[in-house]
């Protein structure tokens, strides 16, 4: 098949779930024998490796191409979805599959043509307090539309699931991502640049926005009486003014530091070593951070929202979603020890055969050739 992918910023890259998803996808399908486009977003604030995707015609037999649009947080994405949905109808597509709510505001156009369309809602992003009005709007518009005329549409959680059917009287496929993660390897890059040692930290690996909570976590730490320091690893985009508040909150403090975006080995490396993850999101999709600290064997503590506690289970605790003084007494519990009793092999056993990219790939083709 000749498949094009929109929606994503960019890949190769780690910025957010939707770029993990669409390279995984992406990679594979092309892999196959499949000829696939990938739409690759200009601008953006891209970090580090990510920069250079801009600069990429192809990646791994993966076609890519390059919208240009208006870097403002607003307007980024709407600009590259009308751009990148109008070239897509020249393309001589099979399938376009659109991800995120936003840029399915467009999918209606190529359905219009006759061609196949495919939607992954990641998440209900209108409900996000980072999105002003306007913006809200627009994504809840997509949403509308991709329920509406969608030849097939995927979610990632039940909870979503069940929305849709409740909302649109819409049947969805529930269909969770999957997991690919290095080995586990020692603290050298992250000892060196930050002092970290094997178990001497605590983990926030995300996007820094502020629908992840990072300031509940912060402000949970400074309030505990510990020497485990805590990391905060993850570029902010357009949310830089929520950066600074969160230095601002951390006041100084030496032991919370602050990563930026990180990739490669150094990435590995907090996985691998950290005491425990922390994600204290108020609104997710499915997060793919927990899948993949688990599969390092890591115990997981996050806010008490489905899309969350659904993929810890047995192996991971949970505080009540903003609650900033339930967070405190859940660190101090798992500081002292409560997660030890979690069989750790087990939880990375369950989480790496539980969750395939293969079997999401394989899934993933048959909604795109089903009559």
């Amino acid at each position: 098949m000749k498949i094009a992918f929109i929606g994503h910023k960019r890949i190769p890259s780690r910025e957010g779930g939707v770029e993990i998803v669409v390279g995984e996808l992406a990679e594979r399908m092309a892999a196959m024998g499949h000829t696939v486009h990938a739409y690759n977003r200009m601008g953006g604030n891209p970090a580090g490796a990510e920069n250079r995707a801009h600069k990429l015609k192809s990646y791994k037999e993966i076609r890519i191409i390059t919208i240009p649009t208006i870097d403002n947080k607003n307007l980024n994405a709407i600009v590259y979805t009308v751009l990148a949905s109008i070239r897509a109808l020249f393309g001589g597509y099979d399938v376009i599959h659109f991800h995120a709510e936003g840029p399915c505001s467009m999918l209606w156009l190529p359905h219009m043509f006759g061609i196949r369309t495919v939607a992954t809602i990641h998440g209900l992003n209108w409900q996000l307090s980072k999105w002003g009005g306007f913006a809200s709007k627009f994504l809840k518009f997509g949403e509308k539309v991709a329920a509406k005329y969608a030849d097939e549409v995927i979610v990632l959680s039940e909870n979503i699931k069940k929305y849709f059917l409740d909302t649109y009287g819409r049947e969805t496929v529930f269909l969770a991502n999957g997991v690919s993660v290095a080995p586990p390897i020692r603290a050298d890059i992250i000892k060196e640049k930050y002092g970290l040692d094997e178990n001497g930290y605590v983990l926030f690996l995300a996007r820094v926005s502020p629908e992840k909570g990072a300031h509940y976590l912060i402000e949970a730490y400074k309030r505990l009486n510990t020497d485990k320091k805590l990391v905060i690893a993850g570029g902010a985009g357009y949310a830089e003014g929520y950066m600074e508040e969160l230095k601002a909150l951390a006041g100084g403090d030496e032991n919370i530091i602050f990563t930026g975006f990180v990739t490669g080995d150094e990435l590995t490396e907090l996985y691998s070593n950290c005491l425990f993850y922390v994600l204290p999101s108020d609104s997710e999709g499915m997060p793919m951070s927990i899948l993949e600290a688990m599969s390092y064997g890591k115990i997981c503590l996050t806010s008490d929202i489905k899309e969350s506690t659904q993929l810890t289970g047995e192996y991971g605790f949970s505080f009540r979603k903003g609650d900033a003084d339930d967070l405190k007494d859940k660190l101090e519990i798992l500081l002292g020890g409560a997660g030890d009793s979690i069989d750790r092999a087990a939880m990375s056993e369950f989480v790496r055969n539980g969750y395939s990219w293969d079997t999401v790939v394989e899934k993933t083709l048959e909604l795109y050739a089903k009559a």
